[in-house]
């Protein structure tokens, strides 16, 4: 009884955080910011008692940054802190500079600059951020963890979620002994997220076609592999730079399933099947699989609790999409969380995150079942792989393949009767010299009104500090006379014409909440 007594009044004493997150990887961490941002307390709790890893550094931990991930940094003042992507502009061994460059791939059949007619995208201005950056998952976390921290996060490594209960009023989480308390619990504790597992969420989708291995080594006569990425009769492998290869073994995930240690020797073997060669390696010094399954959770909401990021959904890392995914659910989800954690949420606001966000990784899972179903080694995935290399080089098929995996024409459907309506509002430089993604550092709404109407100030006002009035004329303004943008960019509403104000009022009191007086 005596001990029962102490744990409750322990439990009491604890601070009760607007907001607890599971993990420490960028999902996490860019959560915690936009929540921190909004004013909100967050406590990460990580399991890892160091965010060090060798597979997090180049050439292993190289990600490319989509358009929409790319938007969501310089909208928060994050991109210039990121270094890696102004020294490193092609990840690709010996690239081949000019309109033969080139600039992604979809299942390891390459795309050109050349060939991609941006013309095609036309709500993108002559001063938008770029469609593609390479970056670091070191640098990508220290830059995040750098900013949380500043903004008031506090992080506890070593200190992993075991378990949670949840009431109608606040979740109360535990780590072994350790207990917690939140208003709210939020998943982005990966793949094998210990929060999905114990918030009761389906994970629904396909079991995997392969096994992947990316391993660090030394390897004895390194010529016999070819440079960059090699499609084989048997599977594929990456050569990056030497000693750093990458291995697709179409064994249908059997080896990663069976949790066997990753020895040199069977390494060796896999990587001989794969390359048709009897190449030697000498040494491992690190290794790690991965596999091609693809799931998602049917849900992202379940009371107080939420999933972000690998936590909801898992997919191959081809073209690696994953983390821009998970980047794009905590841009949408952290300023609605947050208002309702501040009771300024108009009704449903919070369920738009997964009505908005669940499509898009639908697709991504999608994409990447795609990629791997040509590269399999039989006659069937050959021929398919061959009419797919035939699209990719001409102007429409590479174009099209950009648009996707940079996630230029990303729409969310809002209804509305303005096609810009549910996209990234473009980068409008107005006439003294700011632009929008300037503006929006500080996580507000925008009121852009190109024609300084008087009626259009007097309605943001109405919404206090959520909504900033911004009039005057752009240099480019497509157009428009007036859009409103939601605090995570997206136009939320835009007209031609001059603006109807009850339309105005709808689609404001759809995603904000006015002061009352």
């Amino acid at each position: 009884m005596k001990a029962t007594i102490e744990n409750n009044k322990a439990i009491q004493d604890q601070p009760i955080y607007n907001a607890i997150i599971s993990g420490a990887g960028p999902v996490g961490l860019f959560l915690a910011c936009e929540l921190a941002l909004a004013k909100c307390s967050v406590l990460i709790l990580e399991k890892a008692n160091d965010a060090y890893s060798p597979l997090k550094q180049l050439p292993f931990g190289i990600r490319g940054l989509s358009a929409p991930t790319i938007e969501a940094l310089y909208r928060r003042g994050l991109l210039q802190e990121l270094e890696i992507r102004k020294r490193l502009k092609n990840p690709h061994l010996n690239a081949i500079q000019g309109p033969r460059r080139q600039v992604g791939h979809f299942a390891g059949i390459p795309f050109h600059e050349g060939d991609v007619d941006t013309t095609q995208w036309m709500y993108r201005l002559p001063g938008s951020t770029e469609t593609s950056l390479i970056s670091e998952m070191e640098e990508l976390e220290t830059v995040l963890t750098r900013r949380a921290e500043t903004l008031g996060v506090q992080i506890r490594h070593g200190v992993s979620v075991t378990g949670f209960t949840q009431t109608d009023n606040g979740v109360t989480v535990q780590s072994g002994d350790l207990s917690f308390q939140a208003q709210w619990l939020v998943g982005c504790d990966g793949s094998r997220s210990v929060v999905r597992k114990v918030g009761g969420f389906d994970f629904a989708g396909t079991e995997p076609e392969f096994t992947g291995y990316t391993a660090k080594v030394d390897i004895a006569d390194p010529q016999k592999l070819s440079p960059g990425r090699v499609v084989t009769s048997t599977g594929m492998y990456i050569q990056s730079q030497p000693g750093y290869v990458v291995i697709q073994d179409f064994d249908n995930g059997a080896f990663h399933n069976s949790g066997k240690p990753i020895t040199l020797e069977h390494l060796q073997g896999v990587l001989r099947y794969v390359s048709n060669t009897d190449v030697t390696i000498s040494a491992l010094h690190a290794a790690t699989t991965w596999t091609d399954r693809a799931r998602q959770a049917t849900a992202y909401r379940n009371g107080r609790v939420l999933l972000a990021g690998d936590a909801a959904h898992i997919h191959a890392p081809l073209g690696g999409q994953g983390l821009n995914l998970g980047l794009g659910d905590a841009m949408n989800l952290g300023w609605k969380l947050a208002a309702t954690i501040h009771e300024k949420a108009p009704d449903d606001l919070l369920d738009s995150y997964y009505n908005e966000r669940y499509p898009i990784g639908a697709q991504v899972l999608d994409w990447s079942r795609a990629q791997v179903e040509i590269m399999k080694p039989n006659p069937h995935a050959r021929a398919l792989n061959a009419i797919i290399h035939d699209l990719i080089n001409t102007p429409d098929g590479a174009t099209y393949m950009a648009s996707r995996i940079w996630g230029i024409n990303i729409q969310y459907d809002l209804g509305g009767y303005h096609p810009l309506v549910g996209r990234s509002v473009p980068n409008f430089e107005l006439e003294d010299g700011s632009k929008i993604g300037e503006l929006m550092h500080n996580g507000q709404g925008l009121l852009i009104d190109f024609e300084s109407n008087i009626t259009l100030k007097a309605l943001a006002a109405n919404y206090g500090d959520q909504i900033k009035y911004v009039p005057g004329c752009a240099k480019e303004q497509l157009g428009l006379n007036a859009v409103l943008v939601r605090p995570d960019g997206i136009i939320a509403w835009a007209t031609d014409s001059n603006p109807d104000r009850d339309q105005l009022q709808k689609a404001m009191d759809r995603w904000f909440v006015g002061v009352t007086i």
